[in-house]
């Protein structure tokens, strides 16, 4: 019994020894975060071009432009139709809100699309 137990504090010590952190793996850690930042940008855009698509909505649809749900679509939708809100201008209002905002919306989807693949391969992603 006495080898036995001088065996286990032996083979506890070498553990002891043994047991180190585990290496860390950058690259690995570097493409999670950069999916991460990618799928950040995208969902960014991607609400962006929803509150344009939800302004034209209301728009088109003639919405109530003193309600407090359709003036904030409103503010955020000027904001972030840069300059894309006054690209056209036909004569009816409903139809240049359509086309520029439209445009607007479009041009977030795919410019939030091509920073996300970009940051996707820089950040060694797949």
């Amino acid at each position: 019994m006495g080898e036995h137990a001088e065996s286990s504090s032996a083979s506890s010590s070498e553990e002891t020894k043994v047991s180190r952190r585990a290496p860390v793996d950058w690259r690995g850690a570097g493409g999670r975060a950069a999916s991460v930042l990618a799928s950040i940008v995208r969902w960014v855009g991607l609400i962006f071009a929803a509150l344009l698509v939800i302004h034209v909505i209301f728009t088109v649809g003639s919405a109530n432009p003193d309600n407090g749900i359709v003036s904030f679509v409103k503010s955020w939708a000027d904001s972030l139709a840069l300059g894309f809100s006054d690209l056209f201008t036909p004569s009816d209002e409903k139809l240049r809100v359509l086309v520029n905002y439209g445009i607007a919306a479009i041009f977030w989807l795919v410019v939030s699309g091509i920073l996300a693949k970009i940051i996707r391969r820089v950040g060694g992603g797949s």
